[in-house]
């Protein structure tokens, strides 16, 4: 077997495997379609990220004792990031001694 024989059957696996990718997006348009609804309105970002007034008076504590003073919060933003997580790691290895 060439290599040009194996990359043909590389391609193959691969044009199946989007056949199958394409049969399943198919069938997920269907189903939404019945239901009434579009994509837009199955990922609207307003109704997944709301923020409750109880995590708002954390927030706003939070911010008080880090500055010392009560601020006036004008905008809250969920952010959705890895980051985050991330820093949170690095921080920690980093305190840890090495030998």
């Amino acid at each position: 077997m060439t290599d040009q024989d194996t990359l043909l059957q590389v391609i193959e696996a691969l044009r199946a495997e989007v056949r199958e990718l394409g049969g399943r997006i198919a069938t997920l348009e269907s189903r939404i379609a019945e239901q009434g609804q579009t994509p837009s309105t199955l990922a609207d970002p307003q109704d997944a990220d709301t923020i409750s007034e109880e995590e708002m008076l954390a927030i706003s504590a939070a911010i008080a004792a880090f500055l010392g003073v009560r601020a006036h919060i004008r905008q809250v933003r969920l952010v959705h990031s890895a980051t985050w997580a991330q820093v949170g790691r690095v921080h920690i290895q980093a305190s840890h001694r090495v030998h």
